[in-house]
């Protein structure tokens, strides 16, 4: 774990915090969550910011945001982990360094992704 992170919040979850989405705020304040708690995975950071036709603005908005979390990147320990889940589980190569990013890690991956979700319960987390 990395100074005091706990969870690792998966893209869906950070566009449902971006968006004020009712579901992610109920569940963010259910379990007190804070923003030194929580983390984001490089692959998050990717799909936040590579959506097409993303304004300035919008850029700027999540570029702030995630300023307020902890970064994690890809190290070669994420990537190992990444090949192990790939050769284990059906997951696409995002979910996969994002579940492995959460494992070396040892946080809680906080998504609404059903599948990945599933994945990150059957390998313990």
């Amino acid at each position: 774990m990395t100074s005091g992170t706990k969870y690792l919040l998966d893209t869906n979850y950070i566009l449902g915090l971006l968006k004020s989405s009712p579901k992610v705020l109920e569940n963010a304040a259910s379990m007190s969550l804070g923003l030194s708690d929580c983390g984001y995975s490089v692959i998050t950071r990717m799909e936040l910011l590579g959506f097409p036709g993303i304004s300035n603005d919008e850029v700027k908005l999540i570029t702030e945001r995630l300023s307020k979390l902890q970064y994690f990147s890809l190290t070669e320990g994420v990537e190992d982990r990444t090949i192990a889940v790939r050769q284990s589980r059906n997951l696409k190569l995002p979910d996969a360094i994002i579940a492995a990013t959460a494992l070396e890690y040892e946080l809680t991956l906080l998504t609404f992704d059903q599948k990945l979700a599933a994945v990150m319960s059957a390998m313990g987390e």
